[in-house]
């Protein structure tokens, strides 16, 4: 019906204009003044990276005058991350031509990545809050770590290799005696 409404001799519509036609036809201009205020003021907040594109996507439909091009896009997306991962994606938005998919994806590894990383670090710290609380209630019959006196290292080379990123192999926490071990073993 829209098309038979327009004039004969105008070229075949593009899909931005049907679209447009149809949002005015059927959305009532308040509905989409609201939306694109709500989208202007979306922030991640508690949302994970997919929860808060899933949200971007909804409301960017009914303000698509303020995403014109794919920077623009981008560049909103990012402005609405949370401090997590907003340097990382402002960084990656900055230094290379990256396109919305790609900007979602590359937002979700690092969240994914930190949160795995914090999640490790608080693991390490309850297992050695743990070892503290034990070794000094002993009743005074053993030595504890702080005394001089363990039985073995107060943290496992496991668990501290645990809390470094996986592309990075931490070198500052190896003792002399751990380098060019097989398997990461040690010897006491």
């Amino acid at each position: 019906m829209w098309e038979e409404s327009r004039e004969e001799r105008i070229s075949p519509a593009r899909w931005r204009e049907f679209t447009d036609a149809f949002m005015d036809h059927f959305l009532p201009a308040e509905t989409k003044a609201a939306c694109a205020a709500e989208l202007e003021n979306l922030k991640q907040g508690s949302m994970n990276v997919w929860e808060y594109h899933m949200e971007f996507v909804r409301l960017s439909k009914y303000a698509i005058h303020m995403l014109p091009t794919m920077d623009a896009r981008v560049c909103r997306f990012v402005q609405g991350l949370s401090p997590l991962v907003i340097n990382e994606a402002d960084i990656a938005a900055l230094n290379s031509n990256i396109n919305y998919g790609k900007m979602v994806a590359f937002a979700q590894a690092i969240e994914d990545h930190k949160l795995k990383n914090r999640r490790d670090r608080e693991g390490s710290s309850k297992v050695r809050s743990a070892d503290k609380f034990c070794g000094s209630s002993d009743g005074g019959g053993g030595k504890s770590a702080l005394k001089g006196g363990s039985s073995g290292p107060s943290q496992s080379f496991a668990q501290s290799s645990m809390s470094a990123p996986p592309s990075r192999p931490s070198q500052g926490n190896r003792e002399p005696h751990q380098q060019g071990q097989p398997g990461g073993r040690f010897q006491q």
